[in-house]
C-alpha cells in the first residue's frame, strides 16, 4: 500500500482510500496524497499517511493523518490533481517530489 501511495504522490494522482476510523468504523474517501512519515502535529514518532480529504460529508474538507494500522486499502485513481489547488503554505515535505514550486 505504501508504495502505491508514494507513486500517487510522485504522479500527482488522487487516491481512494478505505480506513478504520476510531470514531466511526470503516470509511471510504477520495483524497489528495500529501505526504508519508512522522507527524509534526502529533509528536509521537509514528509514521502516518497524510492526505487531504475531498469527500467530507459536512463539506469541510480537511487534513487526514492516518496510521498505517488504520489503512485498509489504497486505490490509485487515474484522476490527477494540481498541487496549486491545495498547497497554500510553504511546504516542508518528508517525501521528496517534483511538484515545481510546491515541492
Amino acid at each position: 500500500m505504501k508504495n502505491d501511495f508514494l507513486k500517487a504522490i510522485e504522479n500527482k494522482q488522487l487516491v481512494r482510500i478505505t480506513f478504520n476510523s476510531f470514531e466511526k468504523g470503516k470509511i471510504g474517501r477520495k483524497c489528495v496524497p500529501f505526504d508519508y512519515g512522522e507527524s509534526r502535529k502529533f509528536k509521537d514518532g509514528k509514521e502516518r499517511y497524510h492526505l487531504w480529504d475531498l469527500e467530507c460529508p459536512d463539506g469541510d474538507n480537511h487534513n487526514l493523518p492516518l496510521l498505517p494500522s488504520q489503512m485498509i486499502n489504497i486505490e490509485v485513481l487515474k484522476e490527477t490533481f494540481n498541487p496549486a489547488d491545495y498547497v497554500q503554505w510553504t511546504p516542508n515535505w518528508i517525501i521528496p517530489r517534483d511538484w515545481g514550486q510546491y515541492s
